[in-house]
């Protein structure tokens, strides 16, 4: 398993809701300019919802091929349904993936019990590592700390990524686990503090985003120990953190994460599309908001 920055590539659509994987590899070459330690794609920000698994395995194939062995990839294979997590999962083995991130069933609000044997079906079925994507908004469920170690002991998985708005998630996990299992942070609202408990890295918007900078507020925190600095860059970043989290913390109104993700990476990289409805293209009102972060960062806006 890698420690360090991951970024959660996005996948480039047409207008008319059709891949154009043609645009996924100068986006992998970017990211990998830009120093991740880890690429992860059909995450949150690969919008696997909007596919069909037919689709899905045409973006991790496309991904995989582009990344070359550069860096770890973890591929998601998330489905509600097991089969086809296990369906996706064996093709991106097969595929080169070097471990899987997999977000638990959602919708229908299965039990810890249910989730767990879930994940434990999955790695019947394969190789490589697998990493849970915890996310309690997105799904309802709700693994505990007791139940991730039990999993971990199991074998059924690697680590976690932890994307839980309370930093003490993160350090109740790292200060009960043993050696081996790995704990990513998942969201930036919580990252700071998550990589200050001694997280082993961060899979998130910010180093999906601008993953020059996230490597760097990682290793002033992991590597150099640096906690006056880190505060000084985290200062940076935090602006494109609240910009991207509004309409997630309000439950409501306000920039959407992803319509800014995509927006920001068509400024600094190159292009990757729009989209997928329903969500909807960054608005004219935050547009000027996130130029003026990135510039602020240090990026070159070109469109």
């Amino acid at each position: 398993m890698f420690r360090g920055v991951c970024a959660s590539s996005v996948t480039p659509f047409h207008a008319d809701g059709r891949l154009r994987l043609e645009l996924l590899g100068p986006h992998v070459d970017w990211l990998i300019a830009e120093g991740v330690d880890a690429i992860s794609p059909l995450g949150s920000s690969g919008e696997f919802p909007a596919m069909e698994c037919q689709d899905r395995e045409r973006v991790l194939a496309a991904a995989l091929e582009a990344v070359g062995g550069r860096v770890f990839t973890l591929a998601g294979t998330h489905d509600y349904s097991t089969a086809r997590t296990v369906g996706l999962s064996k093709f991106a083995e097969r595929a080169g993936a070097d471990g899987l991130l997999i977000v638990p069933p959602y919708y229908m609000a299965p039990t810890p019990a249910q989730v767990m044997d879930h994940y434990r079906r999955v790695a019947e079925a394969v190789g490589i590592p697998v990493i849970v994507y915890h996310n309690i908004p997105l799904t309802s469920v709700d693994l505990t700390t007791d139940h991730l170690l039990r999993l971990f002991e199991e074998k059924a998985i690697a680590g976690v990524k932890m994307s839980h708005p309370d930093p003490d998630r993160q350090c109740q996990l790292l200060q009960a686990a043993g050696g081996g299992f790995r704990v990513y942070s998942g969201i930036d609202t919580a990252a700071f503090e998550g990589l200050c408990h001694g997280a082993h890295g961060w899979i998130s918007g910010i180093p999906s985003t601008v993953p020059r900078t996230a490597r760097r507020l990682y290793e002033l925190i992991a590597v150099e120990g640096n906690l006056a600095e880190a505060r000084a860059q985290w200062g940076k970043l935090a602006p494109l953190m609240r910009l991207q989290f509004q309409a997630y913390h309000s439950k409501g109104e306000g920039a959407h994460w992803f319509s800014t993700m995509k927006a920001a990476l068509n400024m600094i990289g190159p292009p990757v599309g729009d989209p997928q409805p329903p969500i909807l293209p960054l608005g004219s009102e935050h547009r000027g908001v996130l130029r003026g972060i990135l510039e602020g960062l240090g990026y070159r806006i070109h469109q």
